[in-house]
């Protein structure tokens, strides 16, 4: 650049310290210091240094700001719809930090990548992600539990932040103070769950360009084994269900393994008594202060399940006595189709299962047990009875064999050694 009435170029950049000291190339006098022009970037309240304040090529324009000794960094990133030009702003405490994010911003504006909004915070996008998107993506209740862990677990910590700062290491301190906290390693790992699929969001939406939480390690989780009914168990707990409203409910998922949703969404068209077949296609939940049904928890969850003789006895006899019913209230009752309902008819509110379940239990001498470790006693009774293992994970609704395997691969130590026994055999004679 050579400035208007002088021959002599100026160079931007960096100065040699042989072109400061006395030389005729010095750029500008002390006395004429204050009357470089500005440019349309810089505002007023810039602090001009006479070496720091020059710019490097690609470096957009990098200015000091006299209120807090913030640098700041201007670059233009494109143009909008209207032809004007988009700026984006970022800062830094030293000028090679604003001029390092500068360039960051224009590799990623070389690349084809949106520019990130400078703006947006944590909490901003959490919001908008559960109300523009994951509402209408997942079930009430799904969307509930993870604006609660949204809302109680992360915007209180994290919420303020600029999404573009945030990195591994303020997600690795939100892990490592939850888990000292108490929380368990599964919420734990839920929170870090939450947060990284609203980032995927806001990668899509182009607010950011990276997702900081893939670059963490959720916290080991140490699988617990659920527990299960003894053969003696089992047997006791049927024998005092014997004559009880609900003894085909109980007995149904003790010997078939249905989660809990999916034995009270069954209907009587589900049902085939001659070919001792009852399909699964449907599960009952409460969302907010209703029961609903819902599709089952995975595509394989919907199922048809083969029953014991014994079992479609005690179904028959189930469904008599419900007509019974019937007949005794006449109006009072709500034919609803359902295969466990209510004394009205209606279907039965998971909760109450749970009450009612308490007070079997403790009759049987158990401890404090849930329904759904029926389920788990279903699956290691089978297993343990010489049930093949694909066959387990098909009558349980898995969504994949390697699922059966990590919760129940421990009840398969008794073939495991008979393998080793067989190749013993083989090999060395049983020596």
């Amino acid at each position: 650049m050579t400035r208007k009435g002088s021959q002599v170029q100026v160079l931007y950049g960096p100065l040699k310290k042989s072109l400061v000291r006395g030389s005729a190339l010095r750029p500008f006098s002390a006395k004429h210091r204050h009357k470089r022009p500005l440019s349309a970037t810089q505002p007023a309240t810039r602090k001009w240094d006479p070496v720091a304040g020059y710019r490097g090529n690609g470096e957009g324009s990098v200015y000091q700001r006299s209120s807090d000794g913030l640098w700041l960094g201007v670059q233009s990133v494109g143009r909008g719809s209207n032809g004007r030009s988009i700026r984006k702003t970022v800062t830094g405490k030293t000028r090679a930090e604003a001029v390092r994010k500068l360039k960051k911003l224009q590799r990623e504006f070389d690349d084809g990548l949106p520019a990130p909004d400078m703006k947006m915070t944590v909490a901003q996008l959490l919001t908008l992600w559960h109300d523009d998107v994951l509402r209408h993506q997942v079930a009430p209740s799904a969307a509930l539990s993870y604006w609660t862990v949204a809302k109680y677990h992360i915007v209180p910590t994290l919420g303020s932040r600029k999404l573009v700062n945030l990195t591994s290491a303020d997600i690795d301190r939100l892990l490592s103070a939850k888990l000292d906290s108490g929380l368990s390693v599964s919420t734990v790992r839920r929170i870090r769950s939450v947060l990284g699929q609203a980032i995927d969001q806001g990668i899509r939406w182009g607010s950011v360009n990276r997702n900081v939480v893939r670059l963490t390690r959720p916290p080991k989780e140490q699988r617990r084994e659920g527990r299960t009914l003894t053969y003696e168990q089992a047997r006791r707990l049927l024998k005092e269900l014997e004559g009880h409203r609900h003894e085909a409910l109980y007995s149904l998922m003790l010997s078939t393994g249905l989660r809990r949703g999916e034995a009270l969404g069954l209907q009587w068209r589900d049902f085939d008594g001659a070919g001792r077949v009852i399909s699964v296609r449907r599960q009952l939940k409460r969302e907010g202060g209703s029961l609903v049904t819902a599709d089952t928890k995975t595509a394989r969850s919907r199922r048809s399940v083969n029953l014991p003789r014994g079992l479609v006895q005690l179904l028959v006899e189930h469904r008599n006595r419900q007509e019974e019913e019937r007949d005794v209230m006449d109006e009072l009752w709500t034919d609803t189709g359902f295969i466990f309902t209510t004394n009205f008819g209606t279907p039965i509110d998971p909760r109450n299962l749970n009450r009612e379940f308490a007070t079997i239990r403790q009759r049987v001498g158990l401890e404090h047990w849930h329904p759904h470790e029926l389920r788990h006693s279903a699956a290691s009774l089978l297993l343990a009875s010489g049930v093949k293992f694909q066959v387990v994970s098909e009558v349980l609704g898995h969504a994949s064999i390697r699922m059966t395997a990590d919760v129940y691969g421990h009840i398969l130590a008794p073939d495991r050694e008979a393998a080793a026994d067989a190749m013993d055999q083989a090999f060395w004679n049983g020596a």
